[in-house]
């Protein structure tokens, strides 16, 4: 996903009357080309337009950000941890048990 500067903010602006006059599909086609665009209406922004690989992708990377904050906060607190095999006597459980478990870790 493309930074956007000055200019290329102020390319981006589209008028919502456009979509109005029906041009629709060409405004696609320009944000395919220009990546992403904000729609106005009385000259104020009412949505941001961009290609659905672009929103994955911002969407991925805020998700690792809120996951690196966590992980950070967590690191940060004085936490005594319990190990493993603690938890599994606790619970009577054994490594066997497990086998037939599904984990996936993100």
């Amino acid at each position: 996903m493309k930074t956007l500067n000055t200019s290329d903010i102020l390319n981006s602006i589209i008028p919502i009357s456009r979509f109005n006059k029906g041009q629709a599909n060409k405004i696609f086609s320009e944000i395919k080309k220009i990546g992403t665009g904000i729609v106005v209406k009385n000259n104020v922004p009412e949505c941001i337009l961009m290609s659905p690989q672009d929103y994955r992708q911002m969407m991925e990377e805020y998700e690792n950000a809120l996951l690196i904050a966590e992980s950070q906060k967590r690191l940060s607190e004085k936490t005594d941890y319990i190990a493993q095999d603690t938890i599994m006597k606790k619970y009577g459980l054994s490594e066997s048990d497990l086998d037939e478990i599904e984990v996936n870790l993100e």
